[in-house]
């Protein structure tokens, strides 16, 4: 098991994980993918509420994480 680390905003580029959060930066490009990702789907949905759906992403992915743990 790995701890997540969030970013700092102090991103290094250099090698192979960031000197700021401690993340691989292949990490950090797939998450940044994934929010990419959702936030091109809230804006097809033109949801006038994103922050609500951010939420509801949050509570779901820590559900689903919860239920596979069980």
């Amino acid at each position: 098991l790995m701890k997540f680390n969030p970013c700092l905003g102090e991103c290094t580029h250099e090698g192979t994980h960031c000197e700021g959060c401690g993340r691989s930066h292949v990490e950090i490009a797939e998450m940044n993918s994934l929010v990419d990702g959702l936030v091109e789907f809230a804006g097809k949905m033109k949801y006038e509420n994103a922050g609500d759906f951010a939420d509801g992403v949050s509570h779901a992915v820590k559900y689903k994480l919860e239920e596979d743990h069980m």
